[in-house]
């Protein structure tokens, strides 16, 4: 599995350079934070990993079972909502991060075959890892 690189790029007060393996992007925070806009901000890159990962696990499923999908779109947002509007949060207080992620699926689908496809986006690797425990460990290396 490739590792991710990022490092200031210089090209703004926020901009990053990001490698991916033999891919490069770049990240980059708004006009009105003072950034430059250069690229996605980070949280966008979180929803884009999740849409790609959708993408991609609905359409191996559909191959593997059969299924006639001939497209797959996902639209993801995401805002902050106060917990106390949320009943089905574990936090009670404060506010909680909200992604909404719309699918349309394309193809001769029947109403089983549609909810069963959306049954198995819940089961991407991403929205696993997004939904369960996350434990980020951290240091410092020499520069």
């Amino acid at each position: 599995m490739p590792s991710v690189d990022v490092v200031l790029s210089g090209r703004g007060k926020f901009a990053v350079d990001i490698t991916v393996g033999p891919h490069g992007l770049v990240g980059d925070e708004p006009l009105d934070v003072g950034g430059n806009d250069l690229g996605p901000m980070p949280h966008d890159f979180v929803l884009a990993g999740l849409g790609a990962c959708t993408c991609m696990t609905l359409r191996m499923y559909a191959d593997r079972k059969g299924i006639p999908l001939t497209g797959v779109k996902v639209r993801l947002t995401r805002r902050k909502i106060k917990a106390a509007d949320c009943p089905d949060c574990v936090t009670k207080e404060g506010e909680v991060e909200e992604m909404t992620r719309e699918i349309t699926l394309e193809g001769d689908l029947d109403a089983a075959t549609r909810a069963r496809l959306l049954e198995i986006a819940d089961k991407c690797p991403v929205h696993k890892t997004l939904t369960g425990e996350i434990k980020i460990r951290s240091s410092l290396t020499p520069a």
